[in-house]
C-alpha cells in the first residue's frame, strides 16, 4: 500500500485530533509531577504529568519518553501505555491523549522546564493538590493497574457548566 492510500488527506468532514502524550514517572510510592507555571495559556497553576505534542517523526511512545527527558532530565524506563483519550473540547478538532507510566532510579532532575516546576509528591499528597480536572479520576485508576493490564480508553467532553465528563468504556 503506497502513501496515498491511506486516506490521510481525506479531511473534509472528519474530526481531527492533535496527538499528545502524557507520563507519570514513578520513583517508590512518589509520582513526579509538574505545577504549571501560572503564565502558562494550558493548566495555569495546576498539578499534571510530563507531556506534549507528538512530533511527526514520532511514535507516541518515543514522544513520551523525550517529553519526560526534555521536561526533567531524567532516563525513565518501563514505560507502559495506561490509556488513551480522545478529547472533544468544543472546538473544531480534539485531543489523542497517550497516557503513560514510567519508572525512574533517580530522583535528582537535570533540567527544569519553564513550562513549571517539578515536584516529587507521595501518592498518598495527591487529594490534596489543585490538579488538572481529570486527574482525580484519572490517577488512582492507571495507578492500581497491573503491570500486563490493556490501555484503559476514554473519551472526554466538557457538560453545560464547563466541567469535564470522563467516560471510560467499561462504563467507569
Amino acid at each position: 500500500m503506497g502513501a496515498k492510500q491511506q486516506g490521510a488527506d481525506a479531511t473534509n468532514g472528519r474530526w481531527l485530533t492533535i496527538p499528545r502524550t502524557l507520563s507519570f514517572v514513578l520513583n517508590g510510592n512518589d509520582i513526579l509531577l509538574m505545577k504549571r507555571a501560572g503564565n502558562r495559556h494550558v493548566f495555569p497553576n495546576q498539578y499534571n504529568g510530563l507531556g506534549g505534542h507528538i512530533e511527526r517523526f514520532e511514535d507516541p511512545a518515543a514522544s513520551a519518553m523525550r517529553e519526560i527527558y526534555e521536561e526533567s532530565g531524567l532516563a525513565a524506563h518501563t514505560l507502559r501505555l495506561r490509556s488513551i483519550h480522545n478529547i472533544d473540547a468544543g472546538a473544531d478538532t480534539g485531543i489523542m491523549l497517550f497516557v503513560y507510566t514510567a519508572i525512574s532510579d533517580s530522583r535528582e532532575f537535570s533540567r527544569q522546564s519553564a513550562e513549571g516546576r517539578l515536584e516529587w509528591v507521595s501518592r498518598s499528597r495527591i487529594s490534596e493538590l489543585d490538579l488538572v480536572e481529570d486527574l482525580p479520576q484519572l490517577l488512582p485508576r492507571i495507578l492500581d493497574m497491573g503491570a500486563d493490564e490493556p490501555p484503559l480508553h476514554a473519551h472526554a467532553s466538557y457538560d453545560a457548566t464547563d466541567r469535564v465528563v470522563l467516560r471510560f468504556r467499561d462504563g467507569g
